[in-house]
């Protein structure tokens, strides 16, 4: 590879991690061009990306960036998973690694926090951005509905009074 091409590829690298939440920092041997294939395309699926890297370009590419303290795990055949969902990089990469023991989790970051392997592990059992969003939503509006119903409650017994008086009076002339 031609400096001008490696120097290309950390100036892009640095521009992807400087938009994103989550850095995973994986170690694979003997993955096939297919299993790599089908871990990439699982990434895109989550909204997250997947690098095979080389260790030297990795490092100058995370600095400056709030991932620097990931240096030292690049030791080795690295590659990376990042997103900026705080979770979905995680989610995949774990769940790959479960499914697959080419595929091993060094460790990570969530923002300035890094993580190591258990961290990872941990971050991935979370539900997602979209997941928390919909549930707070729901939280959100189950008080809305129940204040609905209780407010509504007097009115519909009004009414049923006032029927009953009508009808009573009714009856009487």
């Amino acid at each position: 590879m031609e400096r001008s091409q490696k120097e290309k590829l950390v100036a892009t690298l640095h521009h992807a991690l400087a938009d994103t939440a989550c850095v995973v920092v994986t170690h694979q041997t003997g993955l096939t061009v297919a299993e790599v294939t089908d871990l990439r395309r699982q990434m895109r699926a989550a909204g997250a990306s997947f690098k095979v890297t080389k260790n030297r370009l990795a490092r100058r590419a995370i600095v400056g960036t709030k991932f620097e303290q990931l240096s030292s795990m690049f030791t080795g055949p690295t590659a990376i998973a990042y997103s900026g969902d705080p979770v979905a990089a995680a989610k995949v990469a774990v769940d790959f690694a479960n499914r697959n023991e080419k595929l091993r989790v060094v460790g990570g970051s969530l923002g300035e926090r890094q993580l190591d392997a258990n961290g990872v592990k941990s971050l991935a059992t979370l539900p997602s951005l979209d997941q928390l969003r919909a549930r707070l939503i729901g939280m959100l509006q189950t008080p809305a509905t129940r204040i609905a119903s209780v407010l509504q409650a007097p009115g519909t017994q009004l009414a049923r009074v006032l029927d009953a008086h009508a009808k009573k009076a009714g009856q009487a002339a």
